[in-house]
């Protein structure tokens, strides 16, 4: 899991209302709505927003990064739920929230950053859900993605669960990773569940054959300037960005990224 910086999180709460219009104007889709569908939801009817959430600060491998939990508090509060980050940290911090009422529970440290329903033992990880919401993200963007050709790079968590949903999508996906370990475990994740997949192994042959990606490698400079047209359109929950920064005031306008927005919105609709 790719560990953000105090940088990376410090201005989202109060930046939160420009995101959502940039994603209107990209995807047709506010945060929460987007959110809400990645998770499976039809309509915001559907969804209680009374449940009260708590994010909890943990301090084990690397610490607590500055910002960070009160970023993750700030967009769950921004979806219209009620959020507070937790005084005490790891397990004082749990038994607080707990005590407190809380009915989800959003914990990261080195290795896992979940979401977990603790009235419905229901758990949302943070990788599947960014790869879900970014695929969705991307569904929206393309006006829907049936038949049309989506190139996956990377075949992690985030980029399996990108893979899976963009497959429900109805896409024809590819899939490139660096590693032949990885991207045939995906491809044989997405045979057991009847979909198929191509493996990509040129990575400039595959960014030149397809007009719509997802990034969710956390490598720099690997979309090249070369490779966007006016018709390519990028879901990038990688951090960092993959777009060289030639390229970017290109594809800006068809270019979903965030470091936190999309994944945190997935996993809070999906523990309800």
């Amino acid at each position: 899991m790719t560990r953000l910086k105090h940088e990376d999180v410090v201005e989202i709460p109060t930046t939160l209302e420009d995101y959502d219009q940039q994603l209107i104007r990209k995807t047709g889709c506010s945060l929460k709505e987007l959110a809400a569908r990645a998770a499976g939801f039809h309509s915001n009817i559907e969804v209680n927003h009374q449940a009260k959430v708590a994010v909890v600060p943990m301090s084990c491998g690397q610490g607590i990064i500055e910002g960070f939990a009160e970023s993750v508090a700030g967009i769950i509060s921004y979806l219209g739920f009620k959020a507070f980050t937790t005084k005490s940290w790891d397990a004082g911090g749990i038994a607080e929230a707990i005590q407190e009422g809380a009915e989800v529970l959003f914990m990261a440290d080195d290795e896992r950053f979940v979401a977990v329903n603790v009235r419905t033992a229901k758990v949302s990880d943070n990788g599947e859900a960014t790869g879900r919401g970014y695929a969705a993200g991307l569904e929206r963007m393309s006006n829907g993605l049936e038949g049309k050709k989506v190139l996956v790079l990377g075949a992690g968590p985030v980029g399996v669960g990108a893979a899976i949903a963009l497959a429900r999508f109805r896409a024809e996906v590819g899939v490139y990773d660096i590693e032949k370990e990885p991207r045939e475990r995906l491809q044989a994740t997405l045979r057991k569940l009847g979909y198929r997949v191509t493996i990509e192994t040129d990575l400039n042959v595959a960014l030149n054959h397809y007009q719509n990606i997802v990034d969710a490698c956390p490598a720099e400079n690997i979309i090249l300037l070369e490779h966007i047209t006016d018709n390519t359109r990028i879901a990038a929950p990688g951090i960092p960005l993959g777009v060289e920064a030639a390229g970017l005031e290109k594809v800006s306008t068809r270019l979903l990224h965030d470091p936190l927005h999309i994944g945190v919105a997935t996993m809070m609709f999906d523990v309800l």
